[in-house]
């Protein structure tokens, strides 16, 4: 249920979720967002560039934790603002499984705009992905 501006108090956390992401979601991604660095598809040039292996792309990281705040908010349009820094590559092995990005959130302030400062922890295979990541939220 989504909560309302009165229900939420500081602390509160939001309900964590876990994301798998495969070598097939990294195709799919690619062809939708057009971005087709061979560091998100060749094991080989990922390898050659110094990457452990295949890595997701930064703004499918991005997306994907986003979902903790739409998914609590109810409304992606709740969503007035949302910003992330990038402190390390999501790899993804072609192993059949991939990894998995696991991402929590807890309100930080209820802002004077009427707003929700959320800030948000990611992180795939027990490392930070992100860093400094928090949405600002419009609830009912």
């Amino acid at each position: 249920m989504t909560p309302t501006l009165s229900e939420v108090t500081v602390g509160d956390e939001l309900p964590a979720l876990t994301v798998p992401v495969t070598r097939a979601d990294l195709v799919r991604y690619a062809g939708a967002s057009g971005d087709f660095n061979p560091i998100h598809w060749n094991e080989r040039f990922a390898t050659e560039v110094g990457l452990p292996d295949v890595i997701a792309h930064g703004m499918l990281t991005m997306a994907l934790a986003g979902r903790i705040v739409t998914e609590w908010a109810g409304d992606p349009g709740a969503v007035a603002r949302y910003s992330v820094r990038f402190t390390r590559p999501v790899v993804v092995p072609d192993d059949g499984v991939g990894t998995e990005i696991t991402v929590t959130g807890k309100v930080a302030a209820i802002n004077e705009d009427g707003t929700v400062k959320v800030t948000i922890t990611a992180k795939a295979a027990d490392q930070a992905v992100l860093g400094g990541a928090q949405a600002h939220v419009r609830l009912p």
